[in-house]
């Protein structure tokens, strides 16, 4: 939680202890105790604000800040990170009943949000699709979360990968990232191809966890780690021949992965697994050099098997 006030900003930290996201209740429980604490924490200083901004989270604090705020009658900035349930919409082929009651009191709630502040252009497109007016949108992107000036020293190289040209997952590997297109590709590479690069999986999350288990069980070259401290995340951008980034083309605009940010201020070339809709690729297009930029759509896994090759 931040404060401004008098040209200074003031930082106070809420104990928010780690929970068991697989549980739905246990998950419902900390967002909402989580939401309340926010909200008792910020409650005086909302009062005496002309503005209040906040975050896409933790989760579904729209639904605290915007009821109370018909009390405070303050203007309200939404900074929209990842959309809410439209991501646990996206993992159902048959969106539940509850879950469609949900959205619609989420969007009644957001219709009374003053401005919204997006990270990317495809979120300002779900927005628009949703009903918000382009008048009350605004672009603010996210920078990288870490300076990588040009004598960055990179980390040392794995030894268990020693020899191979290494491609790193850094960051969280869930639900919103496609993983069988990479692996099918992986596959083709080890198993038909020069079998040269390596993945390096930095990364916790579900998907994570199944891609590990499936390249350990089919004997496939990779290293899973722990996400390093943010004070030598620098030095990790810059140690490998190259990064990887996915994205399921259902998420596109309710999920912008924050770690290209990092991946494009390291200068290392990146494959990215996802549809152009996102504005990972328009960042990418935009910032990273052709001849070092791969797109390849979610379900191609020849034009992983390529891409792999080529490095």
């Amino acid at each position: 939680m931040e404060r401004w006030a008098s040209g200074t900003l003031k930082v106070e930290k809420l104990l928010a202890p780690s929970y068991d996201k697989t549980r739905l209740t246990t998950r419902a429980w900390w967002t909402a105790k989580t939401n309340l604490s926010l909200l008792m924490a910020a409650f005086g200083d909302m009062r005496r604000a002309d503005e209040v901004i906040f975050t896409g989270s933790p989760p579904f604090i729209l639904h605290f800040v915007a009821p109370l705020n018909i009390l405070l009658r303050r203007k309200l900035t939404y900074r929209i990170t990842d959309f809410f349930p439209e991501c646990w919409m996206a993992e159902y082929s048959q969106v539940p009943f509850w879950l469609r009651l949900l959205y619609r009191l989420t969007l009644f709630w957001r219709r009374r949000v003053t401005k919204f502040e997006v990270l990317g252009e495809d979120q300002r497109t779900r927005l628009l699709e949703s009903g918000i007016t382009p008048a009350r949108i605004v672009l603010k992107r996210d920078a990288s979360p870490v300076s990588i000036p040009a004598q960055t020293q990179p980390l040392p190289r794995p030894a268990e990968l020693a020899g191979r040209i290494i491609l790193l997952y850094s960051g969280n590997f869930g639900v919103a990232h496609d993983c069988a297109t990479f692996l099918e590709g992986c596959r083709r590479h080890h198993r038909e191809g020069s079998r040269g690069v390596a993945l390096w999986l930095n990364a916790v999350g579900r998907t994570a966890d199944v891609l590990e288990a499936i390249l350990r069980a089919e004997g496939l070259v990779h290293l899973r780690t722990k996400p390093v401290p943010l004070e030598q995340l620098a030095r990790l951008l810059v140690t490998p021949d190259a990064h990887l980034i996915t994205l399921h083309d259902r998420f596109a605009g309710f999920v912008l992965p924050s770690k290209v940010h990092g991946c494009i201020e390291s200068g290392k070339p990146t494959l990215y697994i996802g549809p152009t809709t996102s504005d990972v690729h328009l960042l990418c297009s935009m910032r990273v050099p052709a001849t070092a930029y791969t797109r390849v759509a979610v379900g191609d896994a020849q034009g992983v098997f390529d891409a792999l090759e080529r490095l």
